[in-house]
């Protein structure tokens, strides 16, 4: 659980890490605004490894001045080290660096995968690493504004007990929130996210789209009020929220909905449909759908299925 803001502010100067030289592995989108944020803490990147044209230009903004080399260097120089590569390339990274002796005994090693813990870095802590998971429940641009997202930003926390004083104090001091995720529960938190905020994209991309189809000028301008009531609403409400055709059991709506959609974006109706089933199953389970209106809808997103 997070422990309460006025405990956090209780910290002697001793549970604070030392004032450290940071190794960003990786310079995708996510590790040189993490350490352009303990920057301002006081902490100092030395190095940053990187390898395509995007990373190396993300690196010269966030980190002007830190050499780019490579990740054995980076570990060579740093006290702490930033492990921001894709998921599925961590394990091998991690087995790779214990097996070549970069890691040093005493070294901090912190990588911002959602879906690991520090399990992933067992070959690193047998080389004497003091494993770190802290993810940013954020998403990033790679640039500049992401240091200022991080104010307030909660950060997926995952430390042994010994280190879990340093690992809250590292996320306080980028402006995060820590909140403590269990090692066997970080898939299932990461799951949850994604679903949140990587398939909101997907859908606020799709509903654009369809409105600039249908004639709006400004779609952004339309879908911004009406998003950002509904996300405070669920936010608030839950499936309480809950609005629109499916929750009301308009089935003749819902179909006129499909057919245009498979008329003008026929890529868009397995999604809508598979939306459509799991808000009428909630909307049912929480008393908001009538049973009565419910047959008539379910038929019409069975035969929508079925096409």
């Amino acid at each position: 659980m997070n422990a309460p803001p006025e405990h956090r502010k209780e910290h002697s100067p001793a549970d604070r890490p030392a004032r450290l030289a940071v190794g960003v592995v990786g310079a995708g989108r996510v590790g040189p605004a993490l350490a352009a944020a303990l920057q301002l803490a006081g902490h100092r990147p030395v190095a940053v490894s990187g390898v395509s044209d995007a990373s190396v230009r993300r690196a010269a903004a966030l980190l002007p001045d830190v050499p780019l080399l490579p990740p054995a260097e980076v570990l060579a120089r740093a006290e702490l080290v930033l492990l921001t590569v894709p998921d599925d390339a961590l394990p091998g990274l991690v087995e790779g660096l214990a097996e070549t002796g970069a890691i040093r005994p005493g070294q901090l090693l912190v990588h911002t995968s959602g879906r690991y813990g520090t399990a992933v870095l067992d070959p690193a802590r047998r080389a004497g690493a003091l494993p770190l998971a802290l993810h940013p429940a954020m998403t990033f641009t790679g640039t500049a504004v992401d240091v200022q997202r991080l104010a307030g930003c909660s950060f997926g926390v995952t430390a042994p007990d010994e280190l879990r004083l340093a690992a809250e104090a590292l996320v306080i001091e980028m402006g995060g929130e820590p909140e403590w995720i269990d090692e066997e529960a970080r898939p299932l938190y990461h799951a949850a996210l994604a679903l949140g905020a990587n398939h909101l994209v997907t859908l606020v991309a799709q509903s654009l789209e369809l409105l600039s189809q249908a004639g709006v000028a400004h779609p952004d301008r339309m879908l911004g009020p009406l998003l950002g009531a509904a996300l405070d609403n669920a936010l608030r409400s839950g499936d309480a929220a809950l609005t629109g055709p499916v929750a009301r059991g308009d089935a003749g709506t819902v179909a006129a909905h499909v057919a245009e959609l498979r008329k003008h974006a026929p890529g868009t109706v397995a999604g809508y449909l598979a939306m459509a089933r799991t808000t009428a199953d909630r909307a049912l389970a929480h008393g908001l759908l009538k049973p009565e209106l419910a047959q008539d809808l379910l038929g019409v997103l069975a035969e929508g299925e079925s096409r």
